[in-house]
């Protein structure tokens, strides 16, 4: 009874004619943003972050709406992988081993049809996945200490590292690097500034906002100016769209159980939807057997992956509600909007502020139909959009990056911040190092660093206090594992790009 009164509280919020308009506004843009190819949802929700600033937008507000453009991406992200055999983002990676032969045989439509439908249903059951699971887990969460947490943190960094990069070395160095920038300020406790250089617009840290922007949003004009400067094409053409509903009705299982493993994978801290995507397609892949026929343009290939890829994404944000931890480099931008807005994301978070998070919920299930309805019907429209040319979209991205953090901070310091970020964005990105660590660290540095401070304080500063308890020794364990185990598992992700040869 409970959980269908916290329901109808979410309902009353995400119904109101405003919030409606939000969430349809980000499932739009939020499929623009997926079907260009190289965006991603963590670009995209970066890029539009500074807009819910510069509209004012309250908490629930800006949540519902950066949500919705996160699912929307993830929708997206199918319609240039499998017309142009280009992956919108990573997790859509999958998606071009069956999608694209299915285009090249004539099927462009029924694929795009069928891999919206599947991403409905993933998604949609995440959320209903998220409503049951997420209160549980938050109870749990009171169970944590300061020793826990930083176990926590430490996992998140060692598993968000491992699946991130293919060197565990170049993953490490972007922990430490963002830890070290999240280092800059003054000391909480003596109050001596910190690699602050006697600069005093450093004294009370970087602004984790304009660091994510420079480095997903600005860094991403820098390297799309150098690689798709040139503009873009239709691969396949798209002809006749139809509901393909024999596909539909045979993949159904395929479906469900992709959408299971899917968001186990996402709740996993730092496993994202690349990790669903991945698993959901091998394991179809090994209960069809040899007769599937994957990699030759069968619509289970479809729509396991995106199927999986959109659970991952609704299971990624239980970890981030309930324990502040992001479960992907997406939902580490969301928690950075939270806590801009004063929201702190976990066990309190459903007790404090419910309206938050359970109308971001209904919401979550409104945009899920929303973009099903807008995905079928409009995928021409949707189709259009990868034929935009450079000129028009990078003038378009920058602009918004600096109003919006401007219009944040007020500081031009801010904004040579922003540019110098995306500067080293790109030269992280020609080096292979991944980003999202660094993020990570920017983000969870403060936090990982006074839990470390508590413990020592707690246990008058005995080292073996952050492993006194099975809790804290469990996550300790995981995250040795979760840092160890892409090592061995390196040669079995490399498997499915000798599909497509």
């Amino acid at each position: 009874m409970e959980m269908l009164s916290n329901l109808a509280l979410g309902f009353s919020v995400a119904l109101s004619p405003y919030t409606l308009m939000l969430a349809v506004i980000g499932c739009f843009l939020g499929t623009i943003i997926g079907a260009l190819p190289g965006l991603g949802p963590s670009n995209g929700v970066a890029i539009l972050i500074p807009i819910t600033f510069t509209l004012g937008l309250d908490a629930t507000s800006a949540l519902v709406l950066m949500t919705s453009v996160y699912y929307g991406a993830m929708y997206g992200g199918r319609i240039s992988s499998i017309l142009l055999n280009i992956p919108g983002d990573e997790p859509a990676l999958m998606t071009t081993l069956d999608g694209y032969p299915m285009a090249k045989a004539g099927r462009a439509g029924d694929a795009l049809v069928l891999s919206g439908v599947a991403s409905f249903v993933g998604a949609f059951l995440a959320t209903i996945g998220l409503m049951l699971l997420a209160p549980m887990l938050a109870r749990v969460a009171y169970l944590f200490g300061p020793a826990e947490y930083f176990a926590l943190y430490l996992l998140a960094f060692c598993t968000l590292g491992g699946m991130a990069s293919n060197n565990q070395a170049k993953a490490a160095l972007a922990s430490c690097l963002g830890l070290g920038i999240a280092m800059i300020g003054v000391d909480n406790n003596s109050g001596m500034p910190r690699l602050t250089g006697g600069n005093l617009h450093l004294m009370d840290g970087v602004d984790f906002l304009v660091a994510i922007v420079g480095l997903f949003a600005i860094a991403e004009v820098f390297f799309f100016i150098e690689s798709h400067g040139k503009g873009s094409s239709i691969g396949v053409k798209l002809d006749k769209v139809r509901v393909p509903w024999t596909d539909i009705m045979s993949t159904k299982w395929t479906m469900l159980r992709a959408s299971v493993v899917g968001f186990i994978a996402g709740i996993l801290p730092g496993a994202g939807a690349s990790l669903g995507s991945f698993l959901a397609y091998m394991s179809e892949k090994s209960i069809a057997g040899e007769k599937g026929k994957f990699g030759t343009g069968v619509p289970k290939g479809v729509a396991a992956p995106e199927a999986g890829n959109n659970a991952a994404a609704g299971g990624a944000l239980v970890p981030m509600l309930t324990l502040g931890v992001p479960g992907s480099g997406t939902t580490a931008v969301l928690l950075a909007l939270l806590m801009t807005l004063n929201i702190t994301p976990g066990p309190t978070l459903f007790a404090d502020r419910p309206e938050v998070v359970w109308g971001l919920i209904a919401s979550l299930l409104i945009a899920n139909v929303v973009l099903l309805l807008m995905n079928v019907p409009m995928v021409k429209i949707f189709v259009k959009i990868l034929s935009v040319p450079p000129w028009v979209l990078l003038p378009g991205v920058t602009m918004i990056s600096f109003v919006g953090i401007y219009s944040l901070s007020g500081s031009y310091f801010d904004l040579l911040l922003m540019v110098g970020f995306g500067a080293l964005g790109y030269v992280l990105r020609k080096l292979d190092i991944p980003t999202v660590p660094v993020i990570l660290g920017i983000l969870l540095g403060g936090n990982m660093e006074n839990a470390l401070r508590r413990a020592m304080v707690l246990s008058d500063g005995d080292p073996m206090f952050l492993f006194s308890t099975p809790i804290a020794i469990g996550l300790w364990a995981a995250a040795v594992i979760g840092f160890v185990a892409p090592m061995f598992l390196r040669s079995v992700l490399k498997k499915p790009q000798a599909i497509t040869d």
